[in-house]
Formats: structure tokens, C-alpha cells, sequence
């Protein structure tokens, strides 16, 4: 068994950067260490997992619910005019690139895929933004759950559904990667930005090993090996993040709870 165990509940397409980076922080700690891909939330709740690459909706919602057993320590920055620098990122509206949509609006009563419902880039979002627009009484004519972003981006693609919010890193990874899929989609509209997913260290970690684990992260991008892995993710660098840096989310999550309105339809 491993010394640290880390878990990742995010993007297929980012696996290699967060091996990377388990990798990094093991051989810093003279630690030996494991990634594993997690498919559910329950090791989550049940801080089975020392180190946790987790959405931040998941961990909002958790905390509510006072199951809050990791603290965020650290979370990228993107590469890109549009991040200014910042830990966010947005949700792209895709459609195929022979739809006559040229706007969110247009998409009412037309078919939705989501990646899965405690995802802030996919379902989340896309929830408050339905609130902030006045549209709760049954927008979309179909919604599904398409298990990853990859998957709703190849639905869209394929005509299987009409359009999907996408993970703006992810969306660029697969564009980048895989170019005979997504020449057949286009941006219609973006939503967020949002505080971008962290790293949570467990809270059965003191405050000291916390800190020894955020500054590999932050540093990780100082050497030329850590520059090639978040190349693969397309990655500037990874910052300091704190408990209080995901108010955004709470703010969207309480704006629902307001309304009534959790689940998309």
C-alpha cells in the first residue's frame, strides 16, 4: 500500500497531469504514492483518499451537509488571455457547427447533455444560470446525463443532443487532442466564470504537511519536467487556495436553494 493515496473525480483527459503532479509531490515527501480513479463521491465522503483533485460544487455541497473531510490547498491557473491570471475557468455552450443556435436563449426547448449532477462546470452552472434568466419551469425539451464531458462533447458532435456546457480547460484539451471531433462543434456562449476545481488535502493531515504539499504544487511549474506535465493540461501554474476562495459557488448553490431549483429541467 501506498504511502499518500490520492483520488481524482475530474476529467479523464487530465489524468496524466494529476499522476504528474502525485508523482512530484511523492518525490518530494520520500513518499510513495498512488492515483486512483475514483467514479463516485462516496470515498470522498468517507475520506478514504489522503490528496483529492475534486470539483468544487461536490465540496460545497458536502460541506452543507457538514461532511467537509478535506481542505483545499492549492488550484490551477490557466493559460490564456481570458483567465487573466486567475484560478477560474468557464463553462463553454457548445453546439454542432450546423446549428442555427448563436446564443444560450436559443437553446429552449432544445436537447441538453451534462457530464454529471455534482459537477460545477457541467450542472451547476448551468442551474444558476437557468435562475439568474428566470427560466425554471422546464427549458430544455430533454436533458442527459452524459457520465464525462468527453462523452457530451462527442453527443454534440454526433447530433445525438443539441448542446452541452463543457469545462473550458477541458473543452481546449480535447480540441487540441482531438481535432476530427470538435471541428464539428462550435461556442455559442460561455457561462461563469467560476473558482476553478482544487486540491483538498485530508483533514486528518496536520497543518504542516498541508503546506509542504501546496509548495510543491506552486513550485511545480519552477522546473522544466513540471512545465511539460501542465503543458498536457494547458496549465500555467498552480496557486495558495484557501476555504473561503469557493464563496462564488456557495453563492450560486444558495441562489437555487432560493428558488427551488435543483435540478435542471
Amino acid at each position: 500500500m501506498a504511502d499518500l493515496r490520492f483520488g481524482t473525480f475530474l476529467a479523464p483527459n487530465m489524468l496524466r497531469v494529476y499522476q504528474g503532479i502525485a508523482d512530484a509531490v511523492g518525490e518530494a515527501l520520500g513518499l510513495s504514492t498512488e492515483l486512483v480513479v475514483e467514479t463516485d463521491y462516496e470515498n470522498c465522503q468517507k475520506d478514504v483518499n489522503d490528496v483529492c483533485f475534486v470539483c468544487s460544487l461536490p465540496y460545497v455541497m458536502f460541506e452543507r451537509q457538514g461532511i467537509s473531510p478535506a481542505e483545499p490547498i492549492a488550484a490551477p491557473v490557466l493559460r490564456g488571455e481570458r483567465y487573466g491570471g486567475r484560478p477560474i475557468y468557464y463553462s463553454d455552450v457548445i453546439v454542432h457547427r450546423d446549428s442555427d443556435a448563436s446564443s444560450f436563449l436559443d437553446l429552449k426547448g432544445r436537447s441538453w447533455s451534462f457530464n454529471e449532477p455534482l459537477s460545477q462546470s457541467g450542472y451547476g452552472i448551468t442551474r444558476y444560470h437557468l435562475v439568474s434568466i428566470g427560466e425554471t419551469g422546464g427549458f430544455f425539451s430533454k436533458v442527459v446525463d452524459a457520465g464525462f464531458h468527453e462523452e457530451s462533447v462527442r453527443m454534440v458532435a454526433e447530433g445525438r443532443v443539441d448542446a452541452s456546457a463543457i469545462d473550458s480547460q477541458v473543452l481546449a484539451i480535447e480540441r487540441r487532442d482531438h481535432p476530427e471531433v470538435t471541428q464539428n462543434i462550435k461556442v455559442i456562449d460561455s457561462l461563469g466564470p467560476s473558482t476553478i476545481q482544487p486540491v483538498a488535502v485530508s483533514k486528518r493531515f496536520d497543518t504542516g504537511f498541508r503546506e509542504m504539499v501546496t509548495n510543491v504544487m506552486v513550485e511545480f511549474h519552477e522546473t522544466e519536467r513540471g512545465r511539460e506535465i501542465l503543458d498536457l493540461g494547458l496549465v500555467e501554474k498552480w496557486v495558495p487556495m484557501q476555504a473561503s476562495g469557493y464563496d462564488d459557488i456557495r453563492a450560486m448553490v444558495d441562489a437555487c436553494e432560493r428558488a427551488g431549483f435543483m435540478t435542471i429541467r
